[in-house]
């Protein structure tokens, strides 16, 4: 067995952790391979959020048995810890590697002779903290994404995660500052990222919060741009929210999954606050930051959502300065409590009601950008010819492209269909102000 190939699905978590199965599997003398049918080895690290996700592995490793029947075939990931039996009995695979002994990989590939091939323990009994930097997310290759926090502590009701991720755990400070050192000695921003990120630092005995790691890195790395990804409502303290509107070097971008406006539904969903506690650190931030880009993940169908419910919602969504939401339509997902109840949506409901609020999130995201037209925003050079991604998370079509992992200040000169358009001089030039 000489080369592999490794598919992440799902989150950034997985896609880190799907980086750093690669540097295992290279340190163990494997190649990595440039396309599934020419490996040895195919590992799938799975997600297992919904039943769509699933059904998406479940296609991927017939397709894969299908091009290269030869190669061994490994499943890991949150599928595999949910379901490994399922998985094991599918044609092809070969190993079934759950979370719980993912750092273990490397070493049960290249072992001989193999000692069967379900590999799945208890994850609540998890510490290791396997996390690589991702340095090509989506075909981004110019703003990293390293995972610093796994697990969660938190029981919503419509979630499997924690059961297939186990208790929250933080990366070793030290660990964290060599990785940023190293990836701002070739990159602008970095992204950290986390399944609950805003826990990281929360371990017994630990003093240290998200904030007083942020402060660490700006102080010990040149690191020009740091992005936090998505933290809980209530781990935004005004603490964090301070160092990052007082630092240039710290984006000024807040995510905040919100899931419902409604206080019943919030209950119902097993979440730790309520709407006026949420709304408080949504203004708190939009006080402190008048343009920073604000957005939350919010769920429609959810069981028991009644219209007067979801008029609740949407009516507090609306009332927010929300510049972008992502809107999920409620999957009943199998081993959680919200899947047992009686009470479910009806379908057609759930799509009408997804269709409203992303209009309403288009709305206000048209209004956040037309607001944006004149300012100098400052922003990365992408990857992608002709693009840029400014730190209040808008993407700008470049009147001229620029060399990649830049960064610079652009004066904005109009809106596209989803984002900014560069302004240009009254020769037709474009105005380079800083690179």
């Amino acid at each position: 067995m000489r080369k592999f190939f490794v598919q992440n699905f799902g989150c950034r978590a997985t896609q880190a952790d799907g980086a750093a199965l690669e540097s295992l599997l290279a340190a163990k003398g494997l190649d990595r391979a440039g396309e599934r049918a020419a490996a040895d080895l195919v590992v799938l690290n799975t997600c297992t959020v919904t039943a769509a996700a699933d059904e998406d592995v479940r296609q991927t490793l017939r397709r894969v048995y299908r091009e290269n029947p030869r190669a061994r075939i490994l499943v890991t990931g949150c599928y595999a810890q949910r379901a490994p039996e399922e998985l094991a009995a599918m044609p092809g695979v070969e190993w079934v590697v759950g979370n719980s002994h993912k750092t273990q990989i490397a070493d049960l590939v290249t072992a001989a002779p193999y000692h069967g091939n379900i590999h799945v323990g208890d994850i609540f009994a998890q510490h290791d903290f396997l996390s690589a930097p991702v340095e090509d997310a989506a075909g981004d290759r110019t703003r990293p994404n390293l995972k610093i926090q796994d697990g969660c502590n938190n029981r919503c009701s419509f979630c499997i995660i924690p059961f297939v991720r186990g208790r929250s755990r933080s990366a070793p400070v030290k660990q964290v500052v060599e990785q940023v050192r190293g990836l701002a000695e070739r990159y602008r921003e970095v992204v950290l990222s986390g399944i609950n990120l805003g826990r990281w630092g929360r371990e017994p005995g630990s003093r240290m919060r998200i904030a007083d790691l942020i402060r660490l890195l700006l102080a010990q790395t040149q690191i020009e741009r740091l992005r936090l990804s998505s933290i809980e409502p209530m781990d935004w303290s005004d603490d964090l929210l301070e160092l990052m509107a007082s630092s240039p070097r710290v984006a000024k971008h807040v995510h905040a999954p919100l899931q419902s406006g409604s206080d019943r539904i919030l209950r119902r969903m097993h979440r730790k606050y309520r709407p006026r506690h949420y709304a408080d650190r949504i203004q708190r931030a939009r006080a402190l930051m008048p343009d920073a880009a604000i957005g939350a993940d919010v769920m429609v169908g959810f069981p028991g959502e009644t219209d007067a419910d979801f008029e609740e919602s949407r009516a507090f969504i609306e009332s927010l300065p929300f510049t972008y939401l992502h809107v999920f339509t409620y999957s009943e997902r199998p081993g959680t409590p919200a899947a047992e109840s009686p009470e479910p949506v009806p379908m057609a409901v759930r799509k009408e009601r997804n269709r409203i609020l992303r209009q309403l999130a288009a709305a206000k995201n048209r209004a956040f950008r037309t607001r944006m037209i004149g300012r100098i925003l400052s922003a990365v050079t992408l990857h992608e010819p002709g693009a840029a991604m400014t730190e209040n998370y808008l993407k700008i079509e470049l009147e001229r492209r620029r060399e990649p992992n830049r960064l610079v200040d652009i004066e904005i000169g109009g809106v596209s269909e989803s984002g900014l358009r560069e302004a240009t001089s009254p020769a037709g030039l474009p105005l380079l102000l800083k690179s």
